[in-house]
């Protein structure tokens, strides 16, 4: 996208339960993407590359504790960078069911996350994709139902 100069700058929000470590490294030394990676600090990979901006939350960590440290992230991000286009990665793996996770986010708080994060972008009329990531539920079910809530909201919000 970038080559084809349809975007100048682009945001990166990668709220699955891992660090962004791929994203992280491809994008290390490009200033016109900027990686955002809200994750569990003692989950894989152990050896993390720095994003532009990592969240690293304890074991355990619930839905208030969560949503107050994305939106402050949020909240950071945007005054220091002006994306042009947003890649939201929308990782169910937070969810306390999930086995790998170790986290413990609930299924509604999970949708709240997908909420301020849909919310955040669109408030600041900034194109959005949406982008399902990791997740390790139980049951089949529970983890489509995990997934499907974040184009529910999206959908909910008129996007």
């Amino acid at each position: 996208l970038q080559q084809s100069m349809w975007v100048n700058k682009v945001l990166v929000v990668d709220c699955d339960v891992h660090q962004g470590n791929g994203t992280a490294y491809i994008f290390r030394d490009d200033p016109n993407v900027f990686t955002f990676s809200i994750h569990g600090e003692k989950n894989y990979p152990f050896k993390k590359p720095p994003s532009d901006l990592d969240v690293g939350l304890p074991d355990k960590t619930g839905d208030r504790g969560y949503h107050k440290a994305l939106i402050s992230a949020l909240d950071d991000i945007f005054e220091r960078f002006s994306p042009d286009l947003v890649f939201y990665l929308g990782g169910i793996d937070p969810l306390e069911t999930d086995h790998f996770g170790r986290l413990s986010l609930t299924l509604e708080g999970l949708r709240e996350r997908d909420r301020i994060v849909i919310e955040t972008i669109t408030q600041k009329d900034i194109p959005l994709t949406l982008l399902l990531s990791g997740g390790y539920a139980p049951s089949v079910e529970e983890t489509v139902i995990a997934h499907a809530q974040m184009y529910e909201v999206a959908k909910e919000m008129g996007f």
